[in-house]
């Protein structure tokens, strides 16, 4: 499919889609100060799927940041609905190698910040309804819901499931390169502050090191790592994982620190909570006290979100598997290594599964592209999906 020559994207077209909304800057302004946000590639969106005869409204999500909700097909009882969700904001652009916004083709990939992460996911999306709807009569809902903020707090699929939005199934068309993913990794940001005593550099006697009894915890923490976390596996994740992100302490050369904090990220499998990750530091910091009476901590999270989990035997995996055979696609089930918002999703009680074009190890990166081929194949597949999923078949 190609844009129409009145400049207008024909229906379905989804490369073009793509290629509008990259031109479109969202950077987050949370992530980055003084960045527009998602209002361009909102109001850009909307008017792409009001022509393609969607019901469309943009509603706030928060203080100046913009939902798209849009919906086609019947709604009520007489079908199961489906939601594809995918968000509109993109991270900064510092560092990249190419220009960021200018959406070029070269050698089959679409290049430009978001392009994979993720709209050429937005647009696939988009398009496979549109075409499913007007290959025929569907006999559920689909609704589509561009969001504001994955990339900082999700402050729009929040309000989307705040408003009352449900379906029966969705679809969270992050990059998985058109593998099914029904899992990721959820993450909790714990901080530590560990108490020393500030003396002058002579004074062993009466100083104690918040820098070097960060070091004994370190070890503790290593020691988690590599031993208690390896023993929790998820089939489709792998294992668990802790890193120290970030560490800050002294007063000067010559003084015994009087504290330390310590960051440190914890990736979570399906089964585990931030508070088992909390808890999990608070005995490290115990420890290391039944070790070092002078040793001192208090641990805080600072913010974490979910795992999120799909049993394989779902109906929405195995229609999207039967959808990836219509299309003469192979049919692989994976795990995401990133987290989604396909979590918050099934919280709300809707179960989502992840599955779009682009690589998710292209996010963020200096170089980032899509393949062209690829956000056909994906748009393809998903308007197949929409068929079966909603009682054409």
């Amino acid at each position: 499919m190609v844009s129409s020559p009145t400049g207008r994207i024909a229906l379905g077209d989804s490369v073009a889609l793509t290629a509008a909304l990259v031109r479109s800057d969202s950077r987050n302004p949370s992530l980055t100060p003084g960045a527009p946000g998602e209002h361009e590639s909102a109001a850009l969106l909307a008017g792409v799927l009001r022509d393609w005869g969607f019901a469309v409204q943009v509603v706030e999500a928060g203080e100046g940041r913009p939902n798209v909700v849009a919906r086609i097909g019947p709604a009520g009882d007489s079908g199961r609905s489906i939601l594809l969700n995918g968000h509109l904001d993109i991270v900064g652009v510092e560092g990249m190698t190419h220009a960021p916004f200018d959406a070029h083709i070269d050698a089959g990939r679409l290049y430009g910040r978001g392009s994979s992460d993720m709209k050429a996911g937005v647009a696939a999306m988009c398009a496979g309804a549109a075409r499913a709807h007007a290959a025929g009569t569907l006999r559920g809902e689909v609704i589509v819901a561009a969001v504001a903020d994955e990339e900082y707090e999700s402050i729009g699929t929040r309000a989307l499931l705040e408003s009352g939005v449900r379906a029966s199934a969705a679809i969270v068309t992050e990059p998985t390169q058109l593998a099914i993913a029904p899992a990721h990794r959820g993450f909790a940001w714990i901080e530590i502050m560990v108490h020393g005593h500030a003396a002058h550099g002579s004074r062993y006697d009466i100083g104690i090191d918040a820098i070097r009894h960060t070091g004994l915890l370190l070890a503790e923490l290593d020691a988690l790592e590599s031993d208690t976390n390896a023993r929790r596996r998820h089939p489709l994740l792998g294992r668990a994982s802790l890193h120290a992100s970030l560490i800050q302490g002294g007063i000067g050369l010559t003084t015994y620190p009087d504290r330390c904090r310590l960051t440190i990220e914890r990736r979570t499998v399906p089964g585990e909570t931030a508070r088992d990750a909390v808890a999990e530091v608070e005995a490290a910091c115990d420890r290391v006290t039944h070790r070092r009476a002078s040793f001192a901590a208090d641990v805080s999270l600072l913010f974490a979100q979910a795992p999120s989990d799909v049993s394989v035997d779902e109906p929405i995996v195995r229609v999207l598997s039967d959808a990836l055979r219509d299309a003469g696609e192979a049919v692989r089930i994976e795990g995401m290594s990133a987290w989604t918002d396909a979590a918050l999703l099934n919280a709300a009680g809707i179960p989502a599964i992840c599955f779009g074009p682009g690589d998710i190890t292209l996010a963020h990166a200096a170089a980032e592209w899509v393949e062209v081929r690829e956000i056909e194949r994906a748009t393809e597949v998903l308007s197949h999906l929409v068929r079966r999923f909603c009682g054409e078949r």
